[in-house]
């Protein structure tokens, strides 16, 4: 049986995630082959090398933790979101030492080899950072990037392993079992709004890059960033570090963007805890934000998407139009990618994916 095709992911706990061709299947909650001996010993020691360079908590003043976590290793645009996070979290956000990044994408020099984004290097993260910050006065950042399914779990992809997947129930115990209380979590996928209900608290801000049946865009190899990352982690925090006027700047200029490229709305959510807001509010008034700081990634296009009205700007859509003319495979701002996705179960798993362009 074979689902509807799907649009690409946008953007990623904050996390971005579309649907992919191919997807192996495990149990309820994914599973995955472990690794060669070798290979173990290196991701742990990478992990615990990680967490034994976190800066202390600074007592009486709120310190900000973050993580970032990509998904999907198949495509750099994932790996683009969490790397730069830690850079601007490092210069901008007062979280230099308090920065952790796990990805699926294999490491090639001159890049230092980063800890794989597994459900089990999840728990250990937060384990170790949970065991440095001070529950009571500290924060985390948590950024899930990746491609998301209609059942509403997060892919975990590294080429030459098999697929697995992880759900919203996973996250909160690997949360709850750290024991950090003030979370901030943004998740960059299709489908991400799914997994609010599961992650929801009273000190928790949720941000996700689509409602619960929605889509989201900007995944592909010819992507530098998801419409989410983009518009949030890049252009909105860069903006303010007010995570609430980020994410409505960020909800409009991808409003604007989804018009102009004619594209389903992915309706981007948010969910704030009642308690949540004094403890961003006491964090930020601790300290002077760092200098917005560049995406490193060059955009194939530079399109202003914020004019974007109605059925969107006339010169942008003669500008995508044109795109195929050209000599484009597909539009460079944001190839949509026609992925049909098996069913958990199903007896075939792998699918040939075909180019969209809008």
């Amino acid at each position: 049986m074979i689902r509807r095709a799907l649009p690409l992911v946008l953007l990623g706990l904050v996390a971005t995630a579309s649907a992919v061709a191919g997807w192996g299947v495990g149990g309820k909650l994914g599973k995955q082959p472990a690794p060669t001996a070798a290979r173990a010993a290196q991701d742990g020691a990478l992990v615990q090398h990680a967490i034994a360079s976190l800066a202390p908590q600074r007592p009486g003043h709120p310190d900000l933790y973050v993580l970032g976590f990509a998904g999907d290793g198949s495509e750099p645009v994932f790996r683009n979101e969490v790397l730069f996070l830690r850079d601007l979290a490092s210069r901008r956000m007062d979280a230099a030492g308090r920065v952790l990044v796990l990805s699926n994408q294999p490491d090639e020099p001159p890049r230092s080899p980063v800890p794989r984004a597994s459900v089990k290097n999840l728990q250990a993260a937060l384990a170790g950072i949970g065991a440095t910050l001070d529950p009571a006065e500290d924060l985390l950042l948590l950024y899930l990037t990746t491609h998301g399914t209609e059942d509403h779990e997060l892919l975990l992809r590294r080429p030459g392993a098999e697929d697995a997947f992880m759900d919203a129930a996973q996250v909160r115990y690997a949360l709850d079992a750290a024991g950090i209380r003030h979370r901030v979590i943004a998740i960059s996928a299709c489908y991400s709004g799914g997994l609010v209900d599961e992650l929801r608290g009273r000190d928790t801000l949720l941000l996700t890059a689509a409602r619960s049946d929605r889509t989201s865009f900007g995944c592909g190899n010819d992507s530098v960033a998801t419409f989410f990352g983009r518009a949030w982690l890049v252009d909105g925090l860069n903006a303010t570090l007010d995570f609430h006027e980020a994410f409505e700047m960020a909800s409009a200029a991808i409003t604007a963007r989804e018009a102009a490229e004619e594209l389903t709305p992915s309706l981007p959510q948010a969910t704030s805890g009642d308690r949540i807001d004094r403890r961003l509010a006491a964090w930020r008034a601790g300290f002077t934000p760092g200098p917005a700081l560049a995406y490193p990634h060059a955009e194939p296009e530079d399109i202003d998407y914020s004019s974007a009205e109605g059925d969107g700007d006339p010169e942008v859509v003669e500008e995508l139009d044109a795109a195929p003319a050209a000599g484009m495979d597909a539009v460079l701002v944001d190839r949509l990618i026609d992925y049909r996705q098996p069913r958990r179960g199903d007896a075939a798993h792998g699918q040939a994916n075909s180019r969209e362009k809008r």
